[in-house]
């Protein structure tokens, strides 16, 4: 996200300029979609470890991956189409431009739509989870904490449009994410400790 370009970076800029934003929009974005299967595979150990058995785990694991399609939609969108889109904008004459933006429009409409979709589906998830958390020992229950202020500002923000998805509102939700996921690896990688250190004391 700290490297998003804009659709400023891509239409109002010199040549060579946008054409090196061109690329790097296409990279920022088949990187976002290669790291959308592995962070699910994360959290999937992560359910396995609060248990796949419980309705509550399964069913955030299932609403977090239907988020996921729709986050894979809008990084399609705007990093395989949008670039191809306004680099046909620079090449075309004003007749065609006109339709091209009207395209280029629709195309950002359809990419808020998926990405909106994405943050309530992270945030319900969140919620879920951490009302499992909860439960669990200290840790778990900053972590629990954490997971409530994300999701329910998230969803806060989204439903009261006080949330722009633009690259920072955006940025700034990856941000919190990422902090969550952090204190959940922190969580996996301490509980894994603690397993190896009873098994190594029982041989």
């Amino acid at each position: 996200m700290i490297f998003h370009p804009t659709g400023h970076d891509l239409l109002n800029q010199p040549d060579e300029i946008a054409r090196r934003n061109e690329m790097i929009a296409i990279a920022v974005h088949i990187l976002a979609i290669i790291s959308l299967p592995l962070a699910f595979f994360g959290l999937l150990g992560f359910c396995r470890r609060l248990d796949l058995e419980n309705p509550l785990v399964t069913l955030g694991l299932v609403v977090y991956g239907f988020g996921e399609l729709a986050v894979m939609s809008a990084a399609v969108l705007s990093g395989l189409v949008g670039p191809i889109l306004t680099r046909k904008i620079l090449e075309s004459d004003e007749a065609t431009q006109k339709i091209l933006y009207a395209i280029l429009m629709n195309n950002f409409q359809m990419n808020q739509g998926f990405t909106k979709v994405y943050v309530v589906a992270v945030a319900v998830a969140f919620i879920l989870w951490s009302i499992l958390l909860l439960k669990k020992g200290r840790l778990m229950q900053i972590t629990a904490i954490i997971g409530f202020i994300v999701g329910i500002l998230s969803l806060i923000g989204v439903f009261s449009g006080h949330l722009k998805l633009d690259v920072h509102g955006f940025g700034l939700f990856t941000f919190a994410q990422s902090i969550w996921m952090i204190s959940v690896a922190v969580f996996m990688i301490r509980t894994e400790n603690k397993e190896s250190d009873i098994i190594s004391q029982e041989i």
